[in-house]
């Protein structure tokens, strides 16, 4: 019997997010699978790092200063370069509620 793989799963919650929501952990170089709220299958991109469940990874290259999109609305600014399939955190987004709202 063959051995099915695990692979990772992130919600994307809104069309035009930058970012997912992992439903399972990833571990660095993972497939991780996104999915739309309907869980129709949108792709894959590779995790560059571990990440835990519902933490956030870029769906694309995000650039230093560009807005952070979650739920269609922005939530924050990218620090630095965010590649696809990188843990987006505190580590790299400046938050739009810790920096007085604006994005």
């Amino acid at each position: 019997m063959a051995r099915m793989e695990k692979m990772a799963r992130a919600l994307v919650l809104h069309e035009e997010d930058n970012v997912a929501v992992l439903l399972d952990p990833a571990v660095d170089g993972e497939s991780v699978t996104l999915l739309d709220s309907a869980d129709g299958a949108l792709g894959n991109i590779q995790a560059g790092a571990d990440i835990e469940s519902f933490h956030k990874i870029g769906t694309r290259e995000i650039a230093q200063g560009e807005p952070i999109v979650k739920f269609g609305e922005a939530i924050g600014r990218a620090s630095h370069l965010i590649r696809a399939g990188e843990h987006v955190h505190v580590h790299n987004v400046v938050s739009a509620r810790l920096s007085g709202g604006g994005v």
